[in-house]
């Protein structure tokens, strides 16, 4: 039980924080469809489950492997999400100037955007570290497998649970504004919220 609580408390403290990866997961549901979403908000709770489960495994004898490495894969991360924003931002636009439909490429199917979100995700080792440090402060790092695995487990749902919430607010917004110029607007201001978290996480990185 007290693995459990620790997983599901560890796995809402890294997921509710909303930052560009959420960000995206909205905009990307309203966009598309809640199951697109759906398997995208999946992606980016399998990536903390992964990280979970090195943190049980390798508590902190990762941190001395992943400092060396973390730097160079926020700013992938970073960068990443900035070309999706701008993406968004120029497919809205060329719709705009050529009065045609927002969506002008087909839209990622599900297994595109679990793998995109899981791989977005996974940039972003401080997210190990994070559950080895909660895992050695709350003293929850249990010798034996079972107290191991409910906490990896836990963890995974929560995060899972938060992000399914995002997709799931994401497309109510799809339905909210159906129209050319509701999804116009929701386009280009995804775009710039999304690049304005991704730039804040670069300038972080670069720090």
């Amino acid at each position: 039980m007290r693995a459990l609580l620790a997983g599901l408390l560890a796995g809402f403290g890294v997921a509710v924080p909303v930052g560009a990866v959420g960000a995206y997961l909205v905009s990307l549901t309203a966009r598309t469809s809640l199951r697109t979403g759906a398997c995208a908000a999946l992606g980016v709770a399998t990536a903390d489950g992964l990280y979970a489960l090195l943190a049980v495994l390798g508590g902190t004898g990762l941190a001395p492997l992943l400092t060396p490495v973390a730097r160079p894969l926020r700013l992938g991360a970073a960068v990443v999400l900035l070309a999706l924003a701008a993406r968004t931002a120029l497919t809205a636009l060329t719709a705009l100037r050529t009065a045609g439909p927002l969506e002008r490429r087909p839209p990622p199917s599900a297994a595109r955007a679990y793998l995109t979100l899981l791989g977005i995700t996974l940039l972003n080792p401080l997210t190990v570290l994070y559950f080895a440090a909660l895992i050695l402060a709350d003293g929850t790092r249990a010798d034996d497998a079972l107290s191991r695995l409910v906490f990896v487990a836990a963890a995974f749902a929560a995060s899972a649970g938060w992000q399914l919430l995002l997709a799931g607010g994401g497309a109510l917004l799809g339905r909210t504004l159906t129209g050319p110029r509701g999804r116009l607007a929701t386009a280009l201001a995804s775009a710039a919220l999304v690049g304005w978290l991704a730039l804040r996480l670069l300038l972080d990185a670069l720090a």
